[in-house]
């Protein structure tokens, strides 16, 4: 299956201060790519990269597919400002500057789908609620929808379910699940547990990135990555912590 994108030795950082060393990563179609890391050892510098938002030291960003309405990105709710005066269909209808710039109208047909996909996510009775109002889950809603809107090839997610309630958590995933089917995705999180339960890969990043081919990983796995993160299990590794049954 050919490529959405490469990087291909990629060394970044910042202030000619290196972050990221020799940093090679495929993403392909259907592609479900945990990223791990310690704090400060480059995960959100990798998005960076991805998006083109940061220029590399070095190395080669290969696009296999045109950069306009390539990507779709799910921010972490605490770093956007709750008091800038905007609806919820604004927010969603916003996914669409990339392809339409920021003086053209959005057409019936633009407000339509944003509409569909705010009645898709349960967010249709708030759409003319200042995003501000909303609860941190159901602005992750909003924002899921802004990203998608423009039927990306590829959606990043920065630690979507941070600062958002338990209940949303446990919904979100399997829509991500869904979304999987016809986009590829790469999501950071802290959470190895949970992620562990839903990723197919696992790429872990610690100034350097070790690609793994599986979701299931050993403690012995993590500190042969130089990836200092502590796993959790309750029996023999490998270990895969598993949704919950139906009664």
């Amino acid at each position: 299956m050919n490529p959405i994108l490469e990087l291909k030795h990629i060394t970044a950082g910042y202030d000619h201060q290196t972050v990221l060393h020799d940093i090679n990563l495929t993403i392909r179609p259907n592609d479900f790519i945990g990223i791990i890391g310690p704090n400060g050892g480059g995960k959100t510098t990798l998005l960076k990269v991805i998006l083109g938002l940061l220029k590399p030291f070095s190395g080669e960003i290969i696009y296999h597919t045109p950069k306009q309405n390539l990507f779709g990105y799910l921010p972490q709710t605490n770093r956007f400002d709750r008091r800038f005066p905007i609806n919820v269909t604004e927010v969603v209808l916003s996914g669409l500057i990339s392809e339409k710039g920021l003086y053209r109208s959005y057409t019936r047909t633009d407000r339509l789908k944003a509409e569909a996909l705010l009645e898709k996510y349960g967010m249709r009775t708030y759409k003319k609620s200042p995003i501000g109002d909303l609860s941190g889950g159901q602005m992750q809603r909003v924002f899921l929808c802004r990203a998608i809107i423009s039927s990306p090839r590829l959606l990043i997610l920065d630690e979507p379910t941070t600062y958002v309630d338990s209940n949303f958590e446990k919904e979100f995933y399997p829509i991500l699940e869904e979304l999987n089917k016809t986009i590829a995705i790469v999501m950071v999180s802290h959470d190895l547990g949970t992620i562990c339960s839903y990723v197919k890969t696992i790429a872990c990043v610690n100034r350097e990135l070790h690609y793994h081919h599986s979701n299931l990983i050993t403690p012995e796995q993590l500190q042969s990555y130089h990836c200092p993160l502590e796993l959790l299990t309750h029996g023999p590794v490998p270990h895969r912590v598993l949704k919950k049954h139906s009664d």
